[in-house]
């Protein structure tokens, strides 16, 4: 493995430099982003397919092409982000949003929602999770899991949030209402907060031991480890995000009503926030290596759980917390799979090109999930697949050290 690591990977800069807003800021801004621009179309789609006459597998499709756009983006933006911070990106991101929202709010026809997804990639790319690791990874140097943590314990709040009050907009309001709606309230919280809380200087980056051992040449993402834990967390990735997706028809075929199924949804963003409180432990006790392979695993273990287990209802809301809880630890430890393994030098650059397959496999999840569960006889022989799934992404995690 190629190491980057080095006594100077932190400097002091960063401390002096942080904006005391920029944690509360992105706190309040990953809650609301996630919340309005992922979360709320779940429990909106089968509105919008009611009410339109698109197909579930088109409307489906539009959301993963967001998804696909935004691991696209999510590259260049990386590399922006190394040399000019969060400000901007954040900021622009987040006008992206809300246009974005509006626009699927607006749509006559599903070439335009089609459209407007797209547009809301891009605003992924820039508004998500990567943009927000990477000024915390810089401002918060050694510091950065405590202030990782924080903010995704945060951020896994979004479901529990945006999933039931979406559902309750949703028996009030059509879906374009509720679309409407949630994208004031996107604007008001994140534009704000995103153009005044992050205005600190950007550290400098640290340099590497030696400019050989630099990323310029491609020495790490060329390296095996590099390349294993890439493809791990792809297949991985998918598997998640086509449950995280597929998990409120699932339990509607069980017999739950739609609001009690986006309940449900929205309790396991609190099993994300309860998992996440436990990370530090996690990652102070076990090696890279074996928590990649454990979590991994995990998660396949509860997906495998929703494919066996048919009730009761309250039964599956435990299995939905107990995967959230895994969920939650799974981004943690893509938050910090640069920085344990080759250094903060590159983390924009590095993390953009480890998250970009695994974003595209979490953009083609949704359609994937939605076309498969047909041909495959129903969501529950889905589950069994992506149950198969985790397990082979945990075999591949065994070789990123």
């Amino acid at each position: 493995m190629t190491d980057l690591r080095t006594s100077e990977a932190v400097t002091g800069t960063g401390v002096l430099s942080r904006p005391r807003a920029a944690l509360p800021a992105l706190c309040a801004t990953q809650i609301t982003s996630w919340g309005i621009v992922y979360y709320a179309f779940p429990v909106l789609n089968p509105q919008i397919t009611a009410s339109t006459g698109w197909s579930t597998t088109a409307t489906t499709a539009a959301f993963s092409g967001a998804l696909l756009i935004s691991a696209v983006a999510g590259i260049p933006v990386g590399r922006i982000l190394d040399r000019r911070g969060p400000r901007a990106v954040m900021t622009t991101g987040s006008v992206l949003g809300v246009t974005a929202v509006l626009a699927i709010a607006s749509a006559p026809n599903l070439i335009a929602f089609t459209a407007a997804w797209l547009l809301a990639g891009v605003a992924m790319a820039a508004t998500f999770y990567q943009p927000a690791f990477a000024a915390l990874t810089r401002w918060w140097g050694e510091d950065r899991i405590r202030a990782l943590t924080i903010v995704t314990l945060a951020g896994g709040l979004a479901s529990t949030a945006f999933a039931p009050l979406t559902a309750t907009l949703a028996e009030h309001l059509s879906w374009r209402g509720t679309y409407a709606v949630l994208a004031v309230l996107l604007a008001l919280v994140t534009i704000p907060a995103h153009a005044l809380a992050l205005r600190g200087p950007w550290p400098p980056a640290p340099a590497p031991p030696s400019q050989r051992h630099t990323d310029s040449s491609g020495s790490v993402t060329r390296s095996r480890p590099f390349l294993m834990l890439a493809t791990a967390m792809t297949l991985n990735s998918f598997a998640m995000y086509a449950v995280v997706i597929a998990l409120v028809p699932l339990l509607i075929t069980r017999g739950a009503s739609p609001t009690a199924a986006a309940w449900a949804l929205g309790l396991g963003g609190a099993g994300q926030t309860l998992g996440r409180t436990l990370y530090a432990t996690l990652a102070s006790r076990t090696g890279v290596t074996t928590r990649t392979v454990t979590l991994i695993a995990l998660g396949g273990a509860t997906t495998a759980a929703f494919a066996m287990v048919s009730g009761p209802f309250p039964l599956l809301v435990g299995i939905a917390i107990a995967a959230g809880m895994v969920r939650g630890n799974l981004t943690l430890l893509q938050a910090t799979a640069v920085t344990d393994r080759w250094g903060t030098t590159h983390y924009g650059r590095l993390s953009g090109l480890l998250a970009a397959p695994a974003t595209i496999a979490s953009a083609l999840a949704p359609f994937a999930g939605a076309a498969l569960a047909g041909p495959l006889g129903g969501y529950p022989s889905l589950f069994v697949v992506l149950a198969l799934a985790s397990a082979g992404a945990a075999l591949l995690a065994l070789g990123s050290s």
